[in-house]
């Protein structure tokens, strides 16, 4: 890979919605290294364990570089050539809704744009939905609803200047770290901060809560519209910022109030202390900042639960004030930008509503388009029901892989295979999606790409390459140009650049604008390419560039009272809690589905950084100790979970901070990483009627124990390319490989295994075998490297993962050190440091808790020593857990 120079660039993290600065530098020798940006508004210097391990993924291995036709590699004029006409002959057969572009939040704005652009104004048709529907689109349809735009009005800002921080169905701690530690270190300043979460997990978030809501699922619609209800019995109401600023107040304060207090402790399983609790401090508290994410937005009422949220802050009138307000916070680094080119089916770009015959007739004049789509698209679970059924003939797939993310995951894969024409555009040449392409395209990466992204808080950031691309690897904004060219639209997407995008994407968003559309950066159109290169963070609204305020552009959206609305009034939206009991006697639990601390999605770019994948290497299930006993199930088994659509393997987690009745599992492992591990597989197309967003969060479910009569873990320094296990997990890590395995059968020659799986006939074998145990240890040896160990018990096997994996990179030069690794333990000199628990800098827990012996009581303390909890802090909470368990011990 070529490198662009050896000097630092700013850039901005390609995760999550918080929209990290990052400072890359490619050292003389091509070495990458990353840090977080201190200039940067969003992180001031923080990155958490995924962003700090950007560097370990940049690599080449597992790239898609070349283009190809049906396997067969190709030139960029064949296979750009080839898409074009199929698409252009699909639609001159079967008309513009035969096509569809599936898309996604880790798209650059400018490419979100083009596609927006190509799809809608020239083929025609409004079939281009994106991955970010199954993350914010009810929180888009709430703002819509409510303010009349698709405006978030909160801002990190509010986060530190908030009395009261509301977290509802948002696991900070592990899905937004810097923002966790945002408020932790304004709650260290200010101790009287208050802070709840609503989850019915007790999450790693809950380590700063002062109240934990252990709600039932889906219950949120009913907790806050007992909100409302309750500021209505107790005289908490702003009733002149109700009279002046919106409409709609009676009509949902009468659906709110069919609920009392103990029909909302029965729809929320919580109790009424519980509730009234709340109740009083958020009536109590004037700047009361609500944050949701996943646990709000991923549920068949997704769009009510925003609204009921809205709603308790337009009737106190906490919204458009400093450290008030709803925010929604979003799961990918450009979910608000897709939303700002109108990435969604049922978007126009630059805010515009495409059911608007004005903004349509708008967008068409701008753009002198021979015609744009009429009507709504396909969202993203009808689209891929469009393409099972036929009258989605042709789909092209950009960064997203829809097989494992998708709800009804098996039967969007079957669709995909059966569809007559599919394009995949990617980074890497092997996922789930992409052997099921008729046509790949290879796209730059991170690191290779440029452009903008836009965060939670509306801030546009840009992010800038600093790599050179490998292979044939281009931009995902030019090969959209390229296929559009080729189908006759050539004068309009005649691009050469991303800042010539940018330039007419923000042009777009002040055509016309009078102040009547939130969006619009319409100072930006005229940026040249210099002012592009050094483009800094802003946030929008911008009535120009470095700042300045008008009326219609005020700092903070809301602060005047007026709305997007047509008569510039919020609307109040009246909700009536309804509950769905999905459980049945076969499937008696609820599955919640979610991330962890350190992978990301389906895991394309975290699963090949070795330090991330130390803290959790394989899929796993949270139980309940209750449920757990009631089905047989001990910690580390191998656990069957079934829905009426599928079913997955994963490990068995019991711990009293799921609550009873339902399990969590997270969604991130794939056919790549795992044996039968997608776990999308058992969700259910179920939708919100407005949203159109998937409920991924609640899905009937039931488990039962593995039973396998024989568990392995493994280390090689080759990555297997078959696994004949029927549970097995792989996960990288420094020198190669770890695999966790069971098997229903014990009667396998090990050694024969061992070397099947290790790839390495020639290698030097040494072994132990215990059959009567059920115990065998084998090491391959070449030369003075370990080749690859296997360690197989009956029970899950008890060796130091960690340990095992650094003899990988070790010299084992005597027969003695090589017996060791077959004994499966390290000597006295080598202490094992354990599973886990810091990523940001490797520290374990065996190495907590000698430095809790050795005197380090507080976290702080911890940190001194070790480092551990220094930087992203999400760890924070298990270093606690572990310091208390100490002193238990200790005590005891």
């Amino acid at each position: 890979m070529e490198i662009d120079a050896a000097r630092e660039v700013r850039t901005t993290c390609p995760y999550c919605g918080v929209g990290c600065g990052v400072l890359a530098k490619v050292a003389a020798d091509g070495q990458v290294s990353v840090r977080g940006d201190p200039d940067h508004p969003a992180n001031f210097g923080r990155l958490c364990s995924k962003g700090s391990a950007l560097a370990e993924t940049v690599g080449l291995d597992g790239r898609l570089l070349h283009p190809e036709i049906h396997g067969r590699r190709t030139g960029w004029n064949e296979a750009l050539d080839h898409v074009a006409s199929t698409f252009s002959q699909t639609i001159a057969e079967h008309g513009p809704d035969a096509v569809a572009f599936y898309v996604s939040g880790q798209l650059l704005t400018e490419d979100y744009y083009l596609a927006n652009k190509l799809m809608k104004g020239f083929v025609g048709s409004a079939n281009i939905d994106t991955n970010s529907r199954l993350c914010m689109a009810s929180s888009v349809a709430g703002h819509r609803r409510a303010f009349g735009s698709d405006t978030v009005p909160g801002t990190y800002e509010d986060l530190a200047r908030a009395d009261l921080i509301v977290l509802v169905g948002s696991n900070l701690a592990w899905c937004h770290p810097v923002l966790y530690q945002r408020i932790a270190a304004a709650r260290e300043k200010r101790p009287e901060m208050k802070i709840v979460l609503v989850d019915p997990r007790r999450t790693m978030t809950s380590d700063i809560a002062d109240m934990h809501l252990a709600i039932a699922p889906d219950g949120d619609v009913a907790l806050f519209t007992g909100l409302l209800a309750w500021l209505g019995q107790h005289n908490a109401l702003d009733r002149a910022y109700i009279t002046a600023h919106t409409t709609g107040f009676g009509q949902a304060l009468f659906a709110a109030s069919a609920l009392d207090l103990a029909g909302v402790a029965a729809a929320t399983g919580l109790s009424e202390d519980e509730l009234g609790g709340f109740y009083s401090l958020f009536a109590a508290t004037a700047k009361t900042v609500t944050v949701y994410s996943q646990g709000v937005n991923q549920s068949s009422s997704g769009t009510d639960k925003v609204n009921a949220i809205i709603n308790c802050h337009l009737a106190t009138g906490r919204i458009g004030k400093p450290g008030a307000g709803p925010f929604s916070v979003t799961g990918q680094p450009n979910a608000m930008g897709g939303r700002e080119v109108g990435g969604m089916a049922n978007m126009l770009a630059a805010h515009m509503e495409i059911e608007n015959p004005e903004h349509r007739d708008r967008v068409q004049r701008f753009w002198n388009a021979p015609g744009i789509a009429q009507k709504p698209g396909l969202k993203a679970v009808e689209m891929f029901q469009g393409v099972a059924d036929g009258r989605i003939k042709a789909l092209w797939v950009m960064a997203t892989n829809p097989v494992d993310s998708m709800p009804d995951a098996d039967a969007v894969e079957a669709a995909i295979k059966a569809c007559p024409f599919v394009v995949v555009s990617d980074v890497l040449a092997s996922t789930d999606t992409v052997r099921h392409a008729h046509v790949r395209l290879p796209a730059a990466a991170w690191g290779e790409k440029d452009g903008t992204v836009t965060n939670s808080e509306r801030r546009i950031s840009r992010q800038r390459s600093f790599l050179s691309a490998p292979g044939e690897a281009k931009p995902d904004w030019w090969i959209i140009a390229e296929v559009a060219r080729r189908m006759g639209f050539g004068e309009a997407f005649a691009h050469e650049t991303p800042a010539e995008i940018f330039g007419e994407h923000a042009a777009l968003s002040g055509f016309e604008n009078d102040g009547g559309r939130d969006f619009d950066i319409g100072a930006y159109a005229g940026i040249d390419a210099e002012g592009y290169a050094r483009l800094a963070p802003f946030q929008w609204p911008a009535p120009s560039p470095g700042g300045g305020t008008t009326e219609q552009h005020p700092t903070r959206f809301f602060a005047n009272g007026h709305f997007y609305t047509a008569d510039r009034k919020a609307r109040f939206i009246a909700i009536r809690p309804t509950t769905e009991t999905r459980t049945t006697p076969d499937f008696p639990l609820i599955l919640n589905t979610g991330r962890i601390r350190d992978h990301w999605h389906t895991m394309t770019r975290t699963g090949k950084s070795p330090r991330l994948s130390q803290h959790i290497a394989e899929p796993f299930v949270e139980i309940h100790p209750l449920d757990a006993q009631h089905h047989g199930i001990g910690d580390a088994d191998i656990v069957r979970i079934s829905s009426p659509r599928g079913d997955v393997l994963v490990r068995a987690l019991i711990t009293p901070r799921q609550r009873q009745g339902s399990v969590f599992a997270p969604m991130h492992w794939t056919d790549q990483f795992a044996a039968k591990g997608r776990l999308d597989a058992l969700t259910a197309p179920l939708i919100d009627p407005v949203s159109g967003q998937p409920a991924l969060k609640h899905v009937a479910a039931r488990l039962e124990k593995f039973v396998a009569k024989a568990f392995a873990f493994a280390v090689m320094r080759r990555r297997p390319e078959a696994i004949a296990a029927d549970y097995w997990a792989v996960a990288r890590c420094r020198g190669g490989w770890r695999v966790e395995l069971a098997f229903a059968n014990d009667d396998a020659d090990w050694t024969a295994f061992a070397g099947s799986l290790f790839e390495a006939p020639s290698a030097e074998m040494l072994a132990y075998h215990d059959r009567d145990a059920g115990q065998h240890r084998i090491a391959a040896f070449d030369g003075e490297h370990l080749t690859g160990a296997l360690f197989v018990a009956r029970g899950p096997v008890a060796v130091s993962r960690g340990w095992a994996a650094e003899q990988l990179e070790e010299v084992h030069a005597s027969r003695r050190e090589r017996f060791r690794i077959v004994a499966g333990r390290a000597g006295a000199e080598r202490p094992d440091a354990g599973a886990t628990v810091c990523s940001c800098f490797s520290v374990g827990a065996n190495q907590i808790v000698a430095a809790v012996a050795a005197g380090c009581t507080t976290v702080e303390a911890i940190g001194g020593a070790l480092k551990a909890g220094t930087n992203c802090g999400s760890c924070r909470s298990e270093i606690r857990a572990l310091i208390q368990a100490s002193r238990v011990q200790a005590a005891e």
